[in-house]
């Protein structure tokens, strides 16, 4: 029995050591970006993109203004300009269907942002029309982060966060839908999962459920 649970929990690592998410990654200069598929923010040379390349990406410039970004195709990444006075990068992907025996069918959305130098708050937080988005609040220089649904805060959502050292930890959202602060400077890259029961249809294939997938990709100081 207990070589049993051995197994099984060593299955359930492998499975979210090899999980892999839609990160929006900024140049060091700024001018521009990279959208990987992969376990950490850099390509990952055995995944292609040919399911992310429907992405729909959008800037928020500092005046407010929203402006569509085209990206180009790689064969690991997509690569885009940023737009001049752009402080934030926001997107969604339908990625397609999950199908297994363990899990009900389910499509699976990926909702990447990225956070520019000089983004506040306000300028960072897409809003109601965000199915599932994470900001990154500061405050006597700790930052938290915050998840939301449309705009309304989420409790009990679990984040995986890559550390500007490489290493990576986990935080929960509270009632509020914000986590406890981390403290380091440098690069994060945070991912969070929110599970909508809502049945449709894609494809041709029906699913019971919509799994929202949130990323962040924001240089702290």
């Amino acid at each position: 029995m207990r070589f049993l649970s051995a197994l099984i929990l060593a299955a359930a690592f492998a499975a979210m050591a090899t999980a892999h998410f839609v990160y929006v990654v900024p140049a060091k200069d700024g001018k521009t970006v990279q959208v990987v598929m992969s376990e950490n923010l850099d390509p990952d040379d055995n995944v292609t993109m040919d399911k992310v390349n429907g992405l729909k990406l959008t800037a928020r410039l500092e005046d407010g203004k929203e402006v569509p970004v085209t990206h180009k195709a790689g064969p690991h990444a997509l690569t885009a300009d940023v737009p001049a006075h752009a402080k934030l990068l926001h997107g969604t992907v339908i990625y397609g269907m999950l199908s297994r025996k363990d899990a009900k069918p389910a499509l699976l959305v990926y909702h990447p942002k990225a956070i520019l130098d000089g983004c506040d708050q306000k300028t960072a937080t897409v809003g109601e029309k965000a199915a599932l988005e994470i900001v990154p609040v500061t405050a006597a220089g700790k930052t938290s982060f915050h998840v939301h649904g449309a705009g309304k805060p989420v409790a009990d959502v679990e984040l995986s966060v890559l550390l500007p050292d490489g290493k990576a930890t986990k935080l929960k959202t509270d009632k509020d839908g914000k986590t406890e602060p981390v403290t380091g400077a440098g690069r994060y890259g945070i991912w969070a999962r929110h599970i909508e029961p809502k049945a449709g249809e894609h494809d041709g294939k029906k699913y019971e459920e919509v799994r929202h997938y949130a990323t962040l990709v924001v240089d702290l100081k």
